[in-house]
């Protein structure tokens, strides 16, 4: 059965693209076939984030005004076989999505036999982000670590309980928090929320805790999701998010300031 993401926020800039990117390409990574769809019409950055804007011919807005079939607008990822990329426009505004629309292409995405659909959602409450959030199973609602953010996202969470699909059914969304930037030695200074106030505040499961690091910029710079630099501790965050996604049990990593030895104590390491 096919299961849709919907990863959100209530801030921008925290990170819901790079995650979109990345939880798509680790799902398709473990043999899911996946579906990774940018609803942010009018700005369109998942593509650049997946290296594939110059591939872009037709897009999301296209298929909903049926410009094209799904299968032309679809892209499909060089690296991952069974992962595929559906772009937003740049040209039209955000009121060319529909409710009708959006469910007729999750629909025939499901039909084709896609275990997985992310849908990366703008940030706020307008509707590309209503739209995106609506027909989702399972939420991750992506927060950095300090106030405005958290408290933004608390606003996202009562959308969630309320305003979709699963809410007007007398159902429940499953969410879950991830907290993307986070340094532990700003935490221990007292510049930086912990994971367990962040917790506290919102009161949903942390699901992943990505470090603060240069390579989520180099990555998407690059044109690659960070989850794919497998060196990077941003890339193995992601990974363990990924699987406990899938249901696994993995500690959480990264997430207390490295201990220096005594060699690097003596030596100034």
């Amino acid at each position: 059965m096919t299961q849709i993401i919907v990863v959100t926020s209530g801030k921008g800039g925290v990170g819901k693209t790079t995650t979109s990117a990345s939880l798509a390409c680790g799902l398709a990574r473990r043999g899911k076939k996946t579906a990774v769809i940018d609803f942010d019409v009018g700005l369109r950055n998942l593509d650049l984030i997946m290296g594939c804007e110059r591939r872009v011919v037709y897009d999301f807005v296209n298929v909903i005004a049926g410009d094209c079939t799904l299968k032309q607008a679809l892209i499909r990822d060089k690296r991952l076989d069974n992962l595929y990329v559906l772009a937003a426009s740049q040209t039209r505004d955000k009121d060319a999505l529909t409710q009708d629309g959006v469910e007729r292409v999750l629909k025939e995405l499901a039909d084709d036999g896609f275990d997985y659909i992310v849908c990366d959602s703008p940030a706020g409450i307008e509707r590309g982000a209503f739209l995106a959030m609506y027909f989702a199973d399972i939420a991750v609602v992506v927060v950095n670590p300090e106030v405005s953010s958290v408290r933004d996202s608390d606003r996202i969470l009562g959308l969630l309980a309320a305003k979709t699909r699963k809410a007007e059914q007398g159902d429940k969304i499953k969410d879950s928090l991830l907290l993307t930037r986070y340094n532990p030695a700003r935490v221990e200074t007292g510049e930086m929320l912990s994971i367990k106030d962040v917790e506290e505040i919102l009161g949903i499961a942390v699901l992943g805790v990505i470090p603060e690091s240069s390579d989520v910029l180099n990555a998407s710079n690059k044109g690659e999701p960070v989850i794919l630099d497998v060196e990077s501790p941003a890339a193995q965050a992601y990974e363990d998010a990924v699987a406990r996604l899938l249901g696994e049990d993995r500690p959480l990593r990264f997430t207390q300031v490295e201990k220096k030895g005594f060699f690097s104590k003596l030596f100034g390491g």
